[in-house]
């Protein structure tokens, strides 16, 4: 049966995007994960904490993930998206989490020191200022984040030639921090191999995590699109590659 690129269309467009799961991807895409196990190393740290708060949870997966080993006495957990705040609230109210909505705007709405330990997976901005006001003197903040050109073969391919950026520099977070009285410990940047499947699977990767092409539609980039199915059918998977790094401050 050929499989068609409407077909694949259809497909990308009916996958539920809410949450961080990312199960559906198997056999459709791959990527590398860095070397450093980031919810393994959350889990050992909130081993040793009282009070954990996740910032930008989105379905809580990552946060569950690492209460397995031990769920601290307060666990706490804020996400702007109303979507997968009801996803991270099933998840992780059985723990024993409280899931706040909080915008990734909005100042957090928690007293100063509140906290032993921040935490936050791909989170799309940091505020340094408010993360060390809420951090207890002592508190950790452990972070993976996106770092800059993270899949640029894939958003430039859609996009064409984008400017350079400086936001998600792993050093530009270190300078951030540190104005905001943290003392980076730690800090680590791979870059990991991605690959994409079919047409489908981009798709639902773009819907799923917003900012890679912002805006990014089926009809806006229908053509695009089209070119990437044809492409993959004639030479296989799409590859790009994406950045990641590891920042971890004290207050």
């Amino acid at each position: 049966m050929v499989i068609t690129f409407e077909d694949r269309v259809a497909e990308g467009a009916s996958v539920p995007v809410e949450g961080w799961d990312f199960s559906w991807f198997a056999g459709r895409a791959t990527e590398q994960r860095p070397s450093w196990g980031y919810a393994r190393l959350v889990g050992a740290r909130m081993t040793r904490t009282g009070r954990t708060l996740d910032l930008q949870t989105g379905g809580g997966e990552v946060l569950a993930g690492a209460a397995a080993t031990g769920t601290p006495a307060v666990l706490v957990a804020t996400e702007g998206w109303p979507p997968n705040a009801a996803v991270a609230r099933r998840r992780l109210e059985p723990l024993g989490g409280t899931v706040v909505p909080v915008s990734e705007s909005d100042p957090l709405p928690f007293g100063d020191g509140s906290f032993d330990l921040v935490v936050s997976r791909h989170p799309v901005t940091t505020d340094y200022t408010e993360v060390a006001r809420v951090l207890a003197p002592g508190g950790t903040y452990l972070s993976q984040q996106v770092g800059q050109g993270s899949l640029r073969e894939l958003y430039e391919f859609l996009m064409g030639p984008q400017p350079p950026g400086t936001a998600r520099e792993p050093g530009w977070h270190q300078q951030q921090a540190k104005a905001a009285g943290l003392d980076v410990v730690d800090l680590r940047d791979e870059w990991l191999r991605v690959e994409f499947f079919d047409v489908a699977a981009v798709i639902v990767f773009l819907r799923k995590v917003i900012w890679t092409v912002p805006g990014f539609t089926v009809d806006a980039y229908r053509g695009r699109l089209h070119d990437l199915h044809e492409l993959i059918e004639r030479d296989g998977p799409f590859v790009a590659h994406s950045r990641r790094f590891l920042i971890e401050a004290r207050r």
